[in-house]
């Protein structure tokens, strides 16, 4: 006598496939997070360019609260973050596209951004440490994201 097997059913999960996501659903969690994080570096980039554009054109825009170790003119603060958010801009950009150079540079110049957000401190205290946890989670995101990753 022969036993007839029962198709699968419709939503029973393919054993030949690769799952969406693991246990914890982070691998979902972080490629939505990947694309927030382009977006992040953009509009933080743009950001960026604008203070730039503020410290370039009027040394006198922000004020210094106290004494600080970290000594620049305003106008050369001001090149670092016009140069610094052109770069953060078009790699978040990049990230949005796919590109495949644009994750690990990504990471590099959101770690850069931290580094500058930091000594730029007593300038804008609280957009410095809004800057730092932007690029806390962008970096988070890119180190998570496993899209290009194939399975097994």
């Amino acid at each position: 006598m022969s036993t007839a097997t029962a198709p699968d059913a419709p939503n029973s999960p393919d054993p030949g496939k690769r799952p969406e996501h693991d246990e914890s659903g982070s691998a979902l969690w972080a490629s939505g997070g990947t694309m927030f994080a382009g977006v992040l570096m953009m509009v933080n980039g743009i950001l960026g360019i604008f203070e730039g554009i503020a410290g370039i054109a009027k040394d006198d825009v922000y004020e210094r609260i106290g004494d600080y170790v970290y000594k620049f003119s305003l106008t050369t603060w001001g090149w670092i973050h016009l140069v610094l958010g052109i770069l953060v801009a078009v790699v978040g950009w990049g990230i949005l596209k796919g590109a495949s150079w644009a994750k690990a540079t990504g990471v590099a110049l959101a770690a850069l951004a931290i580094v500058a957000q930091f000594l730029w401190l007593p300038y804008t205290p609280v957009w410095a440490l809004i800057s730092i946890a932007i690029g806390v989670f962008v970096i988070w995101a890119l180190c998570n994201d496993r899209s290009d990753v194939a399975g097994p």
